[in-house]
């Protein structure tokens, strides 16, 4: 029996789209995603960097490019956050235990605040017993570390606990440590059907 849920953030309840940012990139002149770039991103994702440490990496891959400029092609990827999801957030803390775990950098945090408001990111953290964001946390998913810190700090059982995420390396990592998943396809699942995939699985 699931008493306990882990949820992601980006593409269950925030739509991304990574390849906007990339096309932004693009046509500024990145042609590609380099390892450099991807150490930066992965840095400034532990908090371990700050936002224009961040930016002046991209930057000088395209020196003739503002950081305003840099930041919006980065931001681009924050999409939509349906309000049904919201609400089914709501009734769902009300029967069980909810954690937010995602794999974030400050900036699109601020662009979500910024983009639906200050009441609506309200209402969405105050459903969770704890969110927890990489750049907050230092860890990023798929460390076995994030898993079993957040095990540890609310005294779960991996197998009354079920994790939602949309990323293969992130699902299986929690399966190693003996969470119970849900590879969450965003292109044909939403996060509102969770009840009938616990009744399918759990009934």
């Amino acid at each position: 029996m699931i008493d306990t849920i882990i949820f992601d953030f980006g593409n269950i309840f925030i739509d991304i789209d990574q390849k906007a940012t990339e096309k932004a990139f693009i046509k500024l002149g990145i042609k590609e995603w380099t390892e450099d770039l991807e150490l930066s991103n992965q840095l400034y994702e532990l908090g371990k960097i700050d936002e224009l440490e961040f930016m002046s990496v991209i930057q000088k891959h395209i020196p003739t490019v503002d950081i305003l400029t840099i930041r919006n092609a980065w931001n681009i990827q924050v999409g939509d956050f349906p309000l049904k999801r919201l609400e089914f957030l709501q009734l769902i803390s009300n029967q069980y235990r909810v954690l937010l775990l995602s794999n974030a950098d400050k900036t699109h945090i601020d662009r979500f605040e910024h983009k639906f408001g200050v009441s609506f990111a309200r209402d969405f953290y105050s459903c969770f017993e704890k969110v927890y964001f990489s750049f907050e946390f230092g860890f990023r998913k798929p460390d076995i570390k994030a898993f079993q810190l957040i095990i540890n700090n609310h005294n779960l059982s991996p197998k009354k606990t079920l994790f939602i995420d949309d990323t293969d390396t992130n699902i299986e990592s929690a399966k190693n440590i003996g969470l119970q998943t849900w590879h969450l396809n965003p292109k044909n699942e939403d996060v509102t059907q969770l009840l009938e995939k616990l009744k399918e699985a759990y009934a």
